[in-house]
């Protein structure tokens, strides 16, 4: 067998292996680009770890909420009348009083001598007083019998001068003697005049001339009423009806005067007073309605004051409670309150997550069918205790995380297993 030469074939096998070259080339660079294209995976996140939400459409209620207790309506301290050191205490805090309930007594026995001091001082007034009156009266009577007495001799002297007039018109009599006897009772008439108009005045000024003692009578029983008062209040009352809520001084201190002792309340009428974050308070308003929780059952009420100063973040509003209150009700018991804002009608809405303002924008991881969550900015609109008006970024029927996410600031999305 001759074998046949054929110059050819050395070319076509190098074209070959070219071409083969070529295509494993262009398959490694292929490769690489799409590689370097190939985005990093996701970061998975536990479904069970994070507050997963879907976005609703329909009414919302815009609400605020807060903590505070119970306070009463009537509360009433008792202060201390006079200075005085606490010798009984009779009853201690959750009694029930009366207002004439004695509580506590106090002791100060420079008001037991003021008492006396006072009632003989009452006594000596009265007694002058009453010597006064005594000395009146009898001037008073000396002047009404020499009233009496002119009175009668002007009388018998008018007899006597009529008599002599007569005699004096027959002849009888001289006339000297008839004008003489006529003076005589002229002149005791006006006397009498005078007298008369003398008691009359005296009778008059009697009341004036025994104003000074009466007043100064009646200042010392003025004093000694207040002094009876102070040792009176010593007895230490409630003056109102209701609890006992606060004894406030220990067995043998010593209190000054308006010192505050005790503290009695009216368990019936009590009143919730919250502490609602000042973000949130802005919205709240006179007559809103409140729901008010005191873990025993919810009461209704409606926001009677609203603090105009803000404390430690919050702001104090006042709720009066409209319902019975239930069992286990009771001064500075601890409460949650809810506050109804207002009632929107038809808007996108969605749990409210844990950061963001109203009006503000925020990201949030926003679940798709592959299951996972991509990055999206998302504004919110007026917000509730726990929902949040949707304006741009979610529409109704998405899913959305609402936890804090902050330590997946860096990725754009994850993987929600």
């Amino acid at each position: 067998m001759v074998d046949i030469a054929r110059p050819d074939l050395p070319v076509a096998r190098r074209r070959r292996q070219l071409v083969i070259g070529g295509a494993a080339l262009l398959g490694l660079a292929v490769i690489a680009i799409a590689v370097s294209r190939l985005q990093p995976a996701a970061p998975v996140v536990e479904r069970a770890s994070v507050w997963i939400d879907t976005v609703k459409r329909g009414p919302l209620v815009r609400e605020v909420r807060g903590t505070g207790t119970l306070v009463p309506e009537d509360l009433r301290w008792i202060p201390a009348a006079a200075e005085g050191r606490v010798d009984r205490i009779r009853l201690h805090p959750g009694a029930r009083v009366e207002p004439d309930t004695v509580i506590l007594d106090l002791s100060n026995p420079d008001l037991d001598q003021q008492v006396r001091d006072a009632t003989l001082a009452v006594r000596t007034a009265e007694a002058t007083l009453s010597n006064r009156r005594a000395d009146l009266d009898s001037s008073l009577l000396a002047t009404e019998a020499a009233v009496a007495q002119i009175e009668s001799d002007a009388r018998e002297a008018r007899l006597d001068a009529d008599a002599d007039q007569q005699l004096r018109e027959r002849g009888l009599t001289s006339a000297i003697t008839s004008r003489t006897k006529k003076a005589r009772a002229d002149n005791l008439e006006h006397r009498l005049k005078l007298e008369r108009e003398r008691l009359e005045l005296q009778r008059r000024s009697l009341a004036s001339q025994l104003a000074i003692q009466e007043a100064d009578v009646a200042r010392q029983r003025a004093a000694l009423d207040q002094a009876t008062r102070r040792r009176d209040a010593l007895q230490v009352r409630a003056g109102v009806a209701g609890v006992l809520q606060q004894v406030a001084v220990e067995l043998g201190a010593r209190v000054g005067p308006g010192a505050n002792l005790a503290r009695v309340v009216d368990p019936a009428r009590l009143k919730a007073e919250l502490r609602i974050p000042e973000t949130q308070a802005k919205d709240v308003q006179l007559g809103q309605r409140a729901a008010i929780d005191t873990r025993n059952g919810v009461v209704s009420g409606r926001v009677a004051r609203i603090d105009p100063a803000a404390t430690g973040g919050t702001v104090a509003v006042d709720v009066v409670l409209d319902g019975e209150l239930p069992r286990g009700a009771r001064p500075d018991l601890t409460i949650d309150g809810t506050i109804e804002l207002e009632r929107l009608g038809d808007v996108v809405f969605v749990g409210r997550p844990g950061l963001g303002e109203e009006g503000g924008t925020i990201q949030l991881f926003r679940l798709d069918t592959t299951g996972h969550a991509r990055r999206v900015p998302v504004t919110l609109g007026r917000m509730s205790a726990n929902a949040v008006e949707i304006r741009a970024g979610l529409n109704p029927g998405d899913q959305v995380i609402l936890s804090d996410m902050s330590q997946w600031d860096g990725v754009e999305r994850v993987r929600v297993k």
